[in-house]
Formats: C-alpha cells, structure tokens, sequence
C-alpha cells in the first residue's frame, strides 16, 4: 500500500496487519495442537488449545475496536477502506478457526485410545494439508501474493476429497463393528471442524484478494462431494 502523508495512519494499518499475523500464528498453534492432542489421545494438550481460544477471541476484538476507531477517525477511501474492511472479515475468519480447533480439541477425551488404528494416518494427512493452508494464507496476505492466493483457494478441494475418503471409512469402521460407533462418530465431527477450516481459509483468500487487488475472485465451483456433518 502506498505511504500516506499522515504516518500515523501508516501506523495504524500496520497494526492492523500485525495483528492479523498474530491471529493466523495462533490459529495455525491450536489446529496443530489439536490434531496432536486427537492422535495421541493428549488430554493437557486439548486443555491448551481450549485455553488459547481466550488469547484469539482477545485479539479478534482488539482488531475490531482498531479498525472501527481507524474509520471514524481517518475516514478511508479506495484501497484503505478495502484493508480495513478485509481485516475485519479475515479476523473473523480466522477466529471461527480457532473455535474449530477448540471443537477438536474437546472431543480428545470422548475419543480417547478407542479410535480404529487404520484411521490415524488419514486424519493425520488431512490435518496436515489444513495445517499448510492455515499457516500459508496469511503469509501470502502480508507479502501481498494476489496470485498465490488465487492458487491456494484453489487448493480446498484437495481437503474436501480427503475428507470424503475420511468419511467413508469412519462409517465402514462404524458397519462393521458396532463397539467402534462412539469413537467413530466424534472422529466424524473432528473431520468434519478439520473441512471446515478450510473453508475459512478460503474465505481468508477471498478477502485478502480483494484488498490487493480490489477484484472478486469467481464464484467457487460448486464441492465435489455435498456430503455434510453439521456440528
């Protein structure tokens, strides 16, 4: 963004990316942690993921009183307001990621060690696919990667196919032995919270185009598989 003759309005925008960077690093800490706390059946580990949900929703709302303040102060226009409006919509994105991962996390001890062996590995692949897009969207944000973005909103439906294969053998695992429901099924929403953070990152995308480049990205194809587990 260009420099504006008032510096502190240079200032004030800054902060607004460092606290976006902030957000993106805690969300990025909670899902690897509680992807960890489900695999290993960490229970102090699901405790601190649920305990840095606090630190996040601290933050989103620090952002907000700092943009709000930013707007009536200095009335932005063009591509300020664009920075200052995606802040917001990124912040909130990136906080409902948190409250994902918090999801995750109270699920370890219901799991607990009476989850299939067999399902350890694709969960695990597909946290770490969510993992890569939660820690690289942010960073494209603040080295201002239009088209990097562009690439990695794209990439959500590797996640979503993942997410299918997980589906369909947590309820193969669930057919054919009854004693495997209840893991299964919080494995089920785990899945499930891991989809959609995806989701919000490509909503992260969305918006971080926008305000580098002032243009929509097209309407995203329509998911492969609508399968769906609400929680």
């Amino acid at each position: 963004m260009g420099q504006h003759t008032v510096t502190s309005f240079d200032q004030e925008l800054e902060n607004l990316d460092r606290l976006i960077r902030d957000m993106g690093e805690i969300a990025s800490e909670m899902t690897q942690t509680a992807t960890r706390a489900l695999l290993y059946s960490n229970t102090a580990l699901a405790q601190r993921v649920i305990s840095d949900d606090v630190v996040m929703d601290a933050k989103q709302r620090e952002l907000d009183e700092r943009a709000i303040t930013l707007i009536a102060k200095r009335q932005p226009m063009a591509q300020d307001l664009r920075a200052v409006v995606g802040a917001i919509r990124m912040a909130a994105d990136l906080e409902r990621i948190g409250d994902l991962a918090k999801n995750i996390a109270k699920r370890v001890g219901a799991v607990g060690g009476n989850a299939p062996r067999g399902l350890t590995q694709p969960i695990e692949t597909m946290a770490n696919m969510v993992l890569e897009q939660v820690r690289l969207v942010v960073d494209r944000y603040v080295t201002r990667q239009d088209e990097a973005l562009t690439k990695l909103r794209d990439e959500d439906e590797k996640i979503d196919i993942q997410y299918t294969s997980v589906f369909r053998e947590l309820l193969t695992y669930m057919m054919e032995d009854p004693r495997n429901i209840t893991a299964c099924t919080h494995l089920l929403f785990c899945a499930k919270n891991l989809e959609r953070i995806g989701d919000h990152v490509t909503n992260i995308a969305e918006n971080a185009y926008y305000v580098l480049t002032g243009l929509q990205l097209p309407v995203q194809r329509p998911k492969q598989d609508e399968m769906t587990v609400s929680s």
